[in-house]
């Protein structure tokens, strides 16, 4: 009867030789997930380090929103598992961030907030 299930299950949710789904095969392991987290925590430390460096006080908005940037999509990606979904499911989040990130711009330029041309 076991087997009788098995063989009317999806290949996606079929469990494999060693009993694991197929699903997961492509999945990363811990040591992928610790290795983004040491990235996390590298680029948070240089967020704070920018903060102190008085040289960087032109260009440190910009400068952390590229480090904000690249946190969020290694989060999404990895510990969000948007990496291992479908491409339609990655096209809609990602249409949806990228209006999100216009609006914010568009808001912040027209409170003056910040100005990429100045008079």
């Amino acid at each position: 009867m076991d087997r009788d299930l098995h063989s009317r299950l999806p290949d996606s949710v079929a469990p494999g030789p060693a009993g694991t789904a197929h699903a997961d095969a492509g999945h990363a392991g811990t040591r992928t997930y610790l290795f983004v987290a040491a990235i996390l925590t590298v680029i948070t430390g240089m967020e704070f380090g920018a903060l102190y460096i008085r040289a960087l006080t032109p260009i440190l908005v910009p400068l952390l929103l590229v480090m904000s940037a690249a946190k969020f999509v290694l989060v999404v990606l990895f510990f969000m598992h948007l990496r291992y979904d479908t491409r339609a499911l990655w096209m809609l989040f990602t249409s949806a961030l990228v209006v999100a990130i216009g609006l914010v711009i568009a808001l912040t330029t027209l409170t003056g907030q910040f100005l990429l041309f100045r008079r």
